[in-house]
């Protein structure tokens, strides 16, 4: 890597000294241009057809590339790691624990996941892994790991892309000269996210055991399963269209209700393949891109259309039980050490996965739950540094500081058990990034997020491949306690290496 240009920014000034009105004039048409021009756009929930610049930054924020060559390493060993905890009777025994105290999300997976009868054996884990860097040891702490619906492998991809842009124009450079302010290109790394994933994806098409090869493509497909009016629909469409760009693969995207609807199980054989009715196509991988929390099963077809894509012989991603895996309950029981001895036989791997645990207390009976429930209902305004977190994915689910105590008043006791209580993340706020979201321009302090995406295809018995799938970084305000992007809360961003 080469390193970035003292001449032409000093080595404490890690972004570009522009002022508002010069980004305004000289930066916002271009970044604005540039992302409707090539996709890093956002879709109308009301009208597909019309778009909005995604919520994105102005500037590359720096990571230190130490931090995140670190980050890739462990990805694999992460993959791995939640492939054995899928495949585990253990994983069963501690998701039946949780159908008490969250009958109507966790309760229905596990129900689900015990009674499903299908008879393919692959699995394929597309991951992502996300960190923030703790402020005095600079060393990436976990903040959770995606199983199920992981996002912006599309959009990470072009946001790399804009900010390569906006330098090789000279956007960033303030003098008018039109100077790059980051010299050498290899230190604005653009996430290969938007490849590696359908790499992954198009793998698992591949292990499909159907007809031969020379005629799967045309016959064969991967089902995208969707939500209704999807906002991050051009994010997903950048993983279609290399499918097809790449491999030749077809993807048809289905809500639950038209899976339920337009999909059949074949009369070939017993295995009960799926058949799209329209095209004729077989199903030979679904890919849910929806079905993490309880408001994308809006009727109870949706949880019988869960059902028949479980049953059925295409390879999923994520199965039941990966998406089980994925729990924050797991998380918390991972950074025990007599659980993680479970499935990490090699200390040194042990103790590298270890450096990115944060502390994370059930509120159960345990020993450590009950110290857990009281250092939830000692949050105060002036001790305030947990996060409670249930077991949801998508953003806008998690309860902060001082909030906990009255929120856990609000609900029965014998409820809290589907709740973990972490320890926050002391991170290092910046001063310098400027956010655009909905065309308007946001200076205040902001923190970010590293995501690692991994992929991984397993059966019982062996891996068939397991791969880093390029990052992700989101940024926020640091004034605001939830990241996500779709959610409202956070802007899609890159990496400058330092």
């Amino acid at each position: 890597m080469s390193p970035i240009s003292q001449m032409n920014r000093p080595e404490h000034t890690p972004y570009p000294k522009l002022s508002t009105t010069q980004i305004e004039e000289n930066v916002l048409p271009q970044l604005n241009q540039w992302a409707l021009c090539n996709g890093l756009i956002m879709a109308d929930k009301d009208n597909a057809s019309k778009a909005t610049v995604a919520p994105t930054t102005v500037f590359p924020t720096p990571i230190p590339a130490k931090v995140f060559e670190n980050a890739k390493t462990l990805q694999k060993t992460y993959n791995q790691l939640y492939a054995q905890v899928s495949n585990s009777d253990w994983l069963m025994e501690e998701s039946a624990k949780l159908t008490h105290s969250d009958p109507e999300f966790t309760g229905k997976l596990y129900d689900m996941a015990k009674k499903c009868d299908s008879k393919q054996t692959l699995k394929l884990g597309l991951f992502r892994s996300d960190y923030l860097i703790d402020k005095s040891s600079e060393q990436i702490k976990q903040v959770e790991f995606n199983t199920v619906s992981v996002s912006f492998a599309g959009l990470s991809t072009r946001v790399g892309e804009l900010h390569s842009f906006l330098n090789s124009l000279g956007a960033y450079d303030s003098t008018g000269e039109m100077k790059m302010f980051y010299e050498g290109m290899g230190e604005l790394p653009v996430s290969e996210s938007s490849v590696f994933m359908p790499r992954g994806l198009a793998r698992a098409f591949t292990m499909y055991p159907s007809m031969n090869s020379e005629t799967k493509k045309e016959k064969a497909a991967i089902a995208f399963i969707v939500e209704p009016n999807e906002t991050n629909l051009f994010d997903q469409k950048v993983i279609e269209f290399n499918l097809l760009r790449l491999y030749g693969i077809k993807s048809i995207r289905l809500t639950f209700e038209e899976a339920l609807k337009d999909l059949e199980y074949s009369t070939f054989d017993d295995n009960k393949r799926i058949i799209h009715k329209k095209t004729g196509k077989e199903i030979g991988v679904v890919y849910y891109r929806t079905g993490y929390t309880t408001g994308d099963y809006y009727n109870e077809s949706c949880w019988k259309a869960r059902e028949f894509l479980e049953n059925s012989f295409a390879i999923k991603a994520p199965t039941l039980d990966i998406q089980l895996a994925g729990s924050k309950k797991v998380q918390q029981l991972l950074t025990q050490d007599e659980i993680l001895d479970k499935f990490i036989d090699d200390e040194a791997t042990k103790k590298e996965l270890v450096k990115t645990f944060v502390k994370i207390y059930p509120l159960d009976d345990s020993k450590l739950g009950k110290e857990g429930k009281k250092l939830a209902l000692a949050c105060t305004s002036n001790n305030a540094k947990y996060v409670l977190k249930p077991q949801r994915e998508g953003g806008g689910n998690n309860i902060y500081k001082e909030e906990i105590p009255n929120f856990l008043k609000t609900i029965d006791e014998s409820e809290w058990d589907s709740y973990i209580l972490m320890e926050m993340i002391d991170v290092k706020a910046s001063t310098e990034n400027y956010l655009v979201r909905d065309g308007k321009l946001t200076k205040e302090p902001v923190i970010s997020e590293l995501g690692i995406y991994g992929t991984i295809l397993f059966d019982k018995d062996s891996i068939r491949s397991n791969e880093y799938a390029g990052s992700l970084l989101r940024t926020k305000l640091s004034s605001s306690n939830e990241g996500g992007v779709v959610a409202g809360f956070g802007t899609v961003d890159s990496m400058c290496l330092v």
